[in-house]
C-alpha cells in the first residue's frame, strides 16, 4: 500500500520533517534513522531485538480504515480485534 508517498524532491528528509504525534506514538526500542530502501527517507529501525509476540501500543493518532488513507507515509496498519485491518494516521 504504497499510495500518495511523498514526491521525490532531491530532499532527504530529517526528524525535524515528521510530525509530532508520529514521534510520540514511536514504541520503545524503534527509532526513525536513514531508511535502507529509500536513502532519500526515515525508516523504522529496533534498537535491540523484539520478541516474536512483542504488543506495542497505545497508538497515538486517528483510527482510520483503509480506504480512509490518504497518505501512508506515516501510518501504522494493525490488525483490529474483528480481524479487519486498521490504520493509525
Amino acid at each position: 500500500m504504497n499510495q500518495n508517498t511523498t514526491e521525490s524532491t532531491g530532499s532527504v528528509e530529517t526528524l525535524a520533517d515528521v510530525p509530532e504525534h508520529v514521534l510520540r506514538g514511536l514504541p520503545e526500542d524503534v527509532k526513525l534513522f536513514p531508511s535502507a530502501v529509500d536513502k532519500t527517507r526515515l525508516g523504522v529501525w529496533a534498537t535491540k531485538s523484539i520478541l516474536k509476540g512483542k504488543k506495542f501500543g497505545p497508538f497515538v493518532g486517528d483510527k482510520k480504515k483503509r480506504s480512509q488513507v490518504k497518505s501512508n507515509v506515516y501510518m501504522w496498519e494493525r490488525k483490529a480485534t474483528d480481524r479487519k485491518m486498521m490504520a493509525s494516521d
